[in-house]
């Protein structure tokens, strides 16, 4: 099985696009002008995580589910589910906990403006993102209280969660496992969210796993898009698509009350053109090489962006003590310098952290899941009548 697929990295470069954009208002520009208030007003850029929702659960599952379906006794079972949870954790924990550190450091050394909170706020936000509560912690201070700069690390805490339980799910549920996602994907679509709703969403994770089920089935060739193919139609449709995305997550346009699972669904569909590699929704170049790297690089990004947007700020007060007041002429500085940051510092936690902890965590995983089968001095291909009946 090819384990990158060109056009969900690029989706994950839109998706990650997306996301920094939003929350560049407030947390970036914190002054108010009719452009920047007419933009945010109609562009829902939250959206993006449900996007990453749909491709994380395509992502995972067609590599884990077929894993855990062709295991072939309790002890091996039980290595393939150590093994990813093992490789989750060395590809997720150390560059979250590194920023988590630098973020704890920042308030406390590069924080004369206050920008970054206090040392209190971000280690109580620190314990959450440790403790894998973050989304808990959110919805409990959203438009409560403080929640610290941290606070992107919700999702991160649903997915762990959502993945923690997610094998067992597989083994105890085994042919039940699409229709109990299935149901579950129903009963968000058609819910009203709160906020605590609305922080541990899991239907666009439940329709990539889905997707990724459906893989496995001839239909889903059956109705490959070829048409798109060479075509500019599936690049029409995709920016169709993210444009009803930001439609839907505005804050002026209420479209309908289940703008969140219609975003699912939409992230499903891209996901599922996406899921081909053929080219459906870009055409090879060179904006499609850069989204891929962006893509490739978003989970460090998605961590690093908002204490770039804060450090900026920290950084134009201590050269500009004087400005007491921001405003439009701050709009391009502002962009520049967190872009750079944000592209840097991302670079290199990807090389010097994410990727070497990365192929680290996947060489402890794959000696837990040969250890057992060597150890038996048997393979399922040796034992063909017990594989089968599993």
């Amino acid at each position: 099985m090819k384990k990158r697929i060109d056009d969900i990295e690029l989706l994950r470069g839109f998706a990650v696009l997306f996301v920094v954009i939003h929350h560049a208002a407030d947390n970036l520009f914190t002054w108010s002008t009719p452009g920047l208030t007419r933009f945010y007003s109609y562009f829902g850029g939250w959206f993006g995580v449900d996007l990453f929702f749909a491709i994380s659960g395509f992502v995972i599952a067609r590599d884990l589910v077929p894993r855990l379906q062709q295991s072939y006794g309790t002890t091996h079972t039980l290595n393939i589910t150590l093994a990813f949870w093992v490789r989750r954790a060395w590809r997720i924990l150390p560059s979250a906990w590194l920023w988590l550190a630098i973020i704890l450091i920042a308030s406390l050394a590069f924080n004369q403006s206050g920008v970054f909170g206090t040392f209190r706020t971000n280690f109580e936000a620190s314990i959450a993102g440790v403790l894998q509560v973050a989304n808990i912690r959110f919805a409990e201070t959203f438009m409560q209280s403080e929640y610290g700069t941290s606070f992107v690390y919700w999702s991160l805490s649903l997915e762990e969660q959502f993945y923690l339980l997610f094998p067992l799910l597989i083994l105890l549920s085994r042919r039940l496992l699409p229709y109990l996602l299935l149901a579950l994907v129903l009963i968000q679509i058609f819910s009203v969210r709160s906020v605590m709703l609305m922080s541990f969403r899991t239907d666009a994770l439940a329709l990539g796993i889905l997707l990724a089920l459906w893989t496995q089935h001839s239909s889903y060739l059956l109705i490959k898009p070829k048409i798109l193919s060479g075509h500019r139609a599936g690049c029409i449709l995709m920016a169709g698509s993210f444009l009803c995305m930001a439609a839907l997550a505005s804050n002026q346009l209420h479209i309908v009350s289940i703008p969140v699972g219609l975003i699912a669904l939409l992230s499903a569909l891209l996901v599922w053109l996406a899921s081909y590699d053929k080219n459906f929704l870009c055409a090879p170049g060179f904006f499609k090489q850069v989204m891929i790297w962006l893509g490739t690089r978003s989970y460090a990004v998605y961590l690093i962006h908002i204490p770039a947007f804060f450090f900026t700020r920290e950084l134009w007060y201590r050269l500009y003590p004087e400005q007491t007041v921001l405003s439009d002429h701050c709009f391009y500085p502002f962009i520049l310098i967190s872009a750079g940051l944000i592209l840097l510092l991302s670079e290199l936690n990807y090389r010097w952290v994410e990727m070497p902890l990365r192929n680290k965590g996947a060489a402890i995983a794959r000696g837990l899941v040969q250890a057992e089968p060597s150890a038996r001095g048997s393979t399922p291909a040796a034992n063909p009548t017990r594989a089968s009946r599993t």
